[in-house]
């Protein structure tokens, strides 16, 4: 499984404008994520910082911020640390993010855990997935089914993916390749992989292009997933899966390596328009019907 099998960090992304809207009102009763943001939330306003000036101070974006207060998603005891030091508590977020969550990772291995504050700094995520749809780009009932059902870490994909519809600061430049077979792979049945599939070709757009690679045309994709980020500053990091996890790497010969391979398989990838046409074929060809072998199942 690609490495968004599973996921770490999340993060979501509201533009913060001139004349913001009311701040979401939070309940602390309702779930720990609802306290620990609503405690966020009461420690900044104390000392009179809007999100934008703390995310000015912390190495951590707005919007994230912003997804931390209104309960949307989980984050490190870093960034508690972090909203200490400059909000001065006195260390009552660290405390409060030991006592709700403790040695909670929020359903994500270890290895995975540093990659999404990658893919928010990110100006453009070069993607290879040869086996199911990209975790940015799987909708809740996909992600859920190759999740088993696991709630946690299908809402922690979830919210991860609002780093593709922020517009403050934009969302990265996504380029997408992926071999025609992962259309063919049944993944929750023909209702999902109907709405999965739409999802995909409704998603591209100016910052964000899907190539399909058709079956049969040879390339050099066959020794597993991985994702180039490139940073605003130049900087090119890695996340290439292997058999038991997936790693992270920044030296010049892997980035190089991944980067001469990822222009091969885009050379023998469709454009996306052909590709959007292909995926659309694919809707109608495979998934418009219930398969018979799935038919026989129900029957007396």
């Amino acid at each position: 499984m690609a490495p968004d099998h599973w996921s770490s960090l999340v993060m979501a992304g509201h533009r913060e404008t001139a004349m913001p809207q009311p701040p979401k009102r939070l309940t602390p009763s309702n779930s720990p994520l609802d306290l620990f943001g609503s405690e966020v939330r009461r420690y900044r306003a104390l000392v009179d910082h809007s999100i934008k000036q703390l995310a000015d101070k912390i190495p951590y974006s707005a919007s994230f911020i912003g997804a931390v207060e209104r309960a949307e998603c989980h984050c490190e005891r870093n960034f508690a640390e972090h909203c200490d030091a400059v909000l001065d508590t006195k260390q009552a977020l660290s405390h409060l993010h030991d006592g709700l969550f403790g040695d909670k990772k929020d359903g994500f291995p270890e290895w995975f855990r540093k990659w999404p504050a990658v893919e928010e700094q990110a100006g453009t995520l070069k993607v290879y997935e040869p086996t199911v749809i990209y975790g940015l780009l799987q909708r809740e009932e996909y992600a859920s089914s190759l999740l088993f059902g696991d709630r946690e870490a299908t809402d922690a994909r979830l919210a991860r993916q609002s780093v593709l519809t922020r517009t403050d600061p934009v969302a990265p430049r996504l380029i997408y390749v992926l071999p025609e077979l992962v259309l063919w792979y049944d993944v929750g049945g023909p209702d999902v992989m109907r709405a999965q599939l739409q999802h995909l070709v409704d998603a591209i757009g100016p910052r964000l292009s899907v190539q399909v690679i058709p079956n049969g045309v040879p390339h050099p994709g066959n020794e597993g997933a991985f994702v180039l980020a490139t940073l605003p500053d130049g900087k090119e990091i890695a996340l290439a899966e292997t058999a038991a996890r997936g790693i992270m790497m920044d030296t010049r010969e892997d980035i190089s390596r991944l980067k001469d391979r990822f222009d091969a398989i885009c050379t023998q990838a469709l454009p996306t328009s052909m590709s959007a046409d292909l995926i659309t074929r694919t809707i109608g060809e495979k998934w418009n019907h219930e398969p018979r072998t799935r038919l026989a199942q129900v029957e007396p």
